[in-house]
């Protein structure tokens, strides 16, 4: 965020090619030792069916066969009249299309078609993720926030909100009491830490000691968050994500004019400046209509990359790595996800 104010994500019907699909020995499949523990779609599933159905049966439209895909949800739990129904039955793996066709006897009804053999393992691994329920347990990241009921506590008037039930429930479970609340001076000297860097001065600890009025504390807040020390206290952090810097890294290192791009971070703070503003003056400020010189000032993120003056480099080369670089950046300051994997492994099928 900007500010703390305001701004500041039938198997005799089902006649498709699965050529992406595992086969095996539906015997020996039964005879493996089955297991009570979750089966991890991520981490055990989808690279059984990226390594041998995405081909026929993933995201590349022109490969794809009898429009069946198995890289979504919607591919796997989709009703299709021609299957008798949804591929996989949650909770039923005998009963679902995919399981049958994988275990089918009939070898030329077997899935895949023309490909190697799925290991026993492999297939009991989709048979146990059916029964259970053929879930495709998202990442925790890409969860909606759900608001939680609020654990019950013994000492309800030490709670001012409700993150305070969470923070006192956890205390008492541990036969711990909270911390006795800090004297005015102790409080102060927190508060103007935390919103701008720097300790209080001691005519700015008095006025607010001999302050008895109600709104004394508020009044040093607004303060605060009205001090030119406030947007370079908060800016620290988006400066580390946007990788600035006062030089160009690399051999030489020399130096560079980055402070406008750092001081318009401050001032965007300080002048509490939308987030959504904020992000479109950063990424493309330089291509809104009658750009203002701070906008285009602002693009410098794109160029926040160390850069290499040596004379033996190849400039092409360079070209990319600082396109890679802003990639990763951007991709990790707005989305919150790494990319660098996707520098190597770059193929739609690629687990």
């Amino acid at each position: 965020m900007i500010t703390s104010r305001n701004t500041l994500k039938s198997a005799g019907v089902f006649t498709l090619v699965l050529g992406g699909c595992l086969y095996g020995n539906p015997g020996a499949a039964q005879q493996v030792a089955g297991s009570d523990l979750p089966v991890d779609f991520a981490r055990e599933v989808r690279p059984i069916l990226s390594q041998n159905c995405f081909t026929c049966h993933g995201p590349a439209d022109d490969r794809r066969r009898r429009g069946l895909r198995l890289d979504t949800s919607e591919g796997f739990f989709a009703d299709r009249p021609e299957f008798g129904g949804a591929v996989i039955v949650p909770g039923n793996a005998e009963e679902s299309p995919l399981y049958q066709r994988i275990t089918a006897e009939v070898e030329q009804d077997r899935m895949p078609f023309n490909r190697e053999a799925l290991t026993d393992e492999e297939i009991e691994t989709i048979r146990r993720w059916i029964d259970q329920g053929a879930e495709r347990n998202s990442h925790w990241a890409f969860l909606a926030p759900q608001r939680p009921a609020l654990p019950p506590v013994a000492s309800r008037d030490w709670v001012r909100n409700p993150i305070d039930n969470f923070v006192l429930a956890r205390l008492e479970q541990e036969g711990l009491s909270p911390a006795s609340e800090p004297d005015r001076a102790t409080l102060i000297r927190r508060l103007t830490l935390d919103l701008t860097g720097l300790p209080p001065t001691m005519a700015e600890v008095d006025a607010f000691l001999t302050d008895d009025s109600p709104g004394a504390y508020e009044a040093v807040v607004d303060r605060l968050l009205g001090s030119p020390r406030y947007g370079e206290r908060m800016a620290v952090e988006w400066l580390d994500a946007a990788r600035y810097a006062d030089t160009n890294g690399y051999q030489t290192d020399g130096e560079r004019t980055m402070w406008r791009w750092r001081d318009w971070v401050i001032d965007a703070y300080n002048s509490n400046m939308p987030f959504d503003q904020f992000t479109i003056e950063q990424l493309a400020g330089d291509m809104l209509p009658d750009a203002t010189l701070d906008q285009r000032i602002a693009t410098a993120f794109n160029r926040n990359h160390s850069l290499n003056a040596e004379g033996g480099i190849v400039p092409a080369e360079f070209l990319v790595e600082y396109a890679v670089d802003r990639v990763a950046t951007t991709s990790a300051v707005w989305l919150g996800l790494t990319t660098g994997c996707a520098r190597c492994h770059d193929h739609k099928f690629d687990p």
